[in-house]
């Protein structure tokens, strides 16, 4: 038994040899074969880990509810992009201020609601000095517990107290994007800005998170909700925060549920005329998205790398026409069938592999690039690496196979007098 397992491993290392061999011999056409593999594999590594390192990023950027929290709001945080579905929800009802403060009222699993409204259209920021910011600032309007449900830490100066808050006083607190902006070298607590020929006291940061995909998601300034209502009025709609302890963060989202749909006269058949997020549906939803996307993907580099096997086949036929006397002294001082094909099939699985290491290679690092663009964390998909290997591997067997017959079951004779 040993014997015949010495001579098994034997036999598969001359194999591996006299296949490294012939590639070595053909470098160009082996090259140009390999090649073929390395685009295909590329594509779908290339991709993948771009996808990886986006969905990564925009995940990271989704727990901007922080943890235990949801949202609730009149219209979901994605679209489906189905008009009927577009239409339903652009006609809901706005959440109206006595029905958000119900909520704060009577949802006793909750350890904080956050009532807050904003603007639809984003503005311009101005500071004394005449530097002003993109007019892509969203304002908005914020209760005291908004600052907790949000989960936000104020950097540098303070909150709003209760008294400037029942008194409508014209304070700010700035987003991180805004500061970077305005105040790039100096202190902004304390300065003056203006929003809308309405100023406002600065009285803190709001310390950042960090961005998405190197957008400016903190480019706010935060006012009293009475100082909202007194210059925009109370029809903008509003929407809430609610943070839950974290084994009630369920029970807390099915109350407030409740009490809303009474708040708003949802009949008990209706579905939600409003929409409740968190950072688990808002994953589980763009994940949902992506997810045909990647399919897609999968099937044209399918196409690429089934063109790069047909490749193989016809280059690993030729290589058998050309090695016909090769092929019969070998059969002549006698190499067995199982011999010829596993010389044959090694060569076409070492082409295959050597180009998908290359493509592997070459796609995480483009991959990658979007990574540095984006300033965000590089990944190396394993998980794909893994898929990339194998998928080259069944290449290099299911289209070499058929050469390597072909090139087993020539005669000896025949093959000794090929010229």
């Amino acid at each position: 038994m040993t014997g015949a397992l010495e001579t098994f491993f034997h036999e598969v290392n001359e194999s591996l040899i006299m296949a490294i061999a012939s590639i070595r011999t053909n470098k160009l056409r082996s090259i140009l074969t390999l090649l073929g593999i390395a685009v295909g594999v590329f594509s779908i590594i290339g991709v993948m880990t771009a996808m990886g390192v986006l969905i990564s990023s925009i995940e990271n950027g989704m727990t901007f509810l922080g943890a235990n929290t949801f949202q609730v709001q009149r219209t979901p945080a994605m679209m489906t992009g189905d008009p009927k579905e577009m239409v339903k929800v652009m006609n809901r009802r706005n959440i109206t201020y006595e029905q958000a403060l119900r909520i704060k009222e009577s949802a006793s699993l909750a350890k904080a609601v956050g009532i807050f409204c904003y603007l639809n259209s984003q503005k311009v920021v101005v500071a004394e000095d005449g530097k002003k910011t993109n007019p892509s600032v969203n304002v908005s309007g914020r209760d005291i517990e908004s600052f907790l449900a949000n989960n936000w830490i104020i950097d540098e100066g303070r909150l709003f107290s209760q008294g400037e808050l029942n008194s409508g006083s014209h304070v700010a607190i700035l987003g991180a994007d805004v500061v970077k902006k305005l105040y790039p070298k100096s202190d902004p607590v304390g300065q003056t800005i203006r929003v809308d020929k309405h100023k406002y006291q600065v009285i803190g940061i709001v310390k950042s998170k960090g961005s998405v995909l190197g957008g400016d998601n903190e480019s706010f300034v935060l006012i009293p909700l009475s100082t909202f209502f007194s210059i925009y009025g109370k029809d903008q709609g509003f929407s809430f925060k609610v943070q839950a302890d974290a084994m009630a963060i369920d029970d807390c989202m099915e109350q407030v549920r409740g009490i809303l749909r009474t708040a708003r006269h949802v009949p008990p058949a209706a579905e939600d005329d409003f929409s409740i997020i968190s950072n688990d549906s808002l994953i589980t939803q763009f994940n949902e998205f992506t997810k045909y996307l990647k399919l897609g993907i999968i099937i044209v580099s399918s196409i690429a790398l089934l063109a790069a096997g047909v490749g193989i086949m016809n280059i690993m036929l030729v290589s058998v026409t050309e090695r016909t006397r090769e092929i019969g002294i070998r059969k002549a001082i006698g190499a067995r069938k199982i011999n010829i094909m596993t010389q044959f099939v090694m060569e076409a699985v070492l082409l295959s592999e050597f180009g998908g290491m290359f493509g592997i290679i070459l796609g995480i690092f483009g991959g990658n690039a979007i990574a540095l663009l984006l300033d965000a964390q590089p990944i190396i998909p394993y998980d794909w690496v893994l898929i990339g290997f194998l998928t080259c591997s069944l290449v290099g067997i299911v289209f070499g196979v058929y050469p390597a017959w072909k090139a087993a079951n020539l005669e000896p004779i025949e093959s000794l007098r090929y010229e």
